[in-house]
């Protein structure tokens, strides 16, 4: 359906000579109708959210292992310590669901990538990667000389090119 300003609307009918009352009054039925209802445009702007990385270390030996995790977002006001009790609270209730009493999740990683986004939603946890992906270790140090990158001009013509 075609979109038309109002104004263009009274301008049609002031062509085709309407009284003036009745112009008047159809206007304003036309404004009331396209005046959004308050209530409707009203929302709560979305939260804000951190990300957190859940790391997956069975052993509890960090930098000597090859890790994965997954990678989940909490809302920016909640404590990072609080993601395994949101993950526990969306498995706990996809497990007590039609779907979940079926088919049970029995662990961490189980539960992000079976259960559905409703059950943590809830718990106010977004998982961003249903499977596990790597994570690597690092020192946080740049080294310094072990890199020397020498600049080479393409421009100039190197004299040895010319030679042959």
């Amino acid at each position: 359906m075609a979109k038309i300003e109002v104004s263009q609307v009274a301008e049609i009918l002031k062509k085709h000579k309407i009284e003036p009352e009745l112009l008047r009054d159809i206007v304003e039925a036309l404004n009331e109708a396209t005046q959004p209802a308050a209530d409707e445009d009203i929302k709560p702007p979305p939260p804000k959210k951190q990300f957190v990385i859940l790391l997956s270390d069975p052993e509890g030996k960090l930098p000597q292992k090859d890790l994965v995790g997954w990678v989940v977002q909490i809302p920016e006001n909640a404590s990072p310590f609080s993601t395994t009790d949101r993950i526990f609270k969306g498995a706990y209730d996809f497990n007590a669901s039609k779907r979940g009493r079926m088919l049970p999740v029995k662990t961490v990683g189980e539960a992000l990538e079976s259960a559905s986004a409703k059950y943590f939603k809830e718990a106010e946890l977004w998982v961003k990667t249903k499977l596990p992906v790597a994570v690597v270790v690092t020192d946080n140090v740049l080294p310094k000389d072990e890199f020397k990158i020498e600049k080479v001009d393409r421009r100039r013509k190197d004299p040895a090119e010319d030679e042959s």
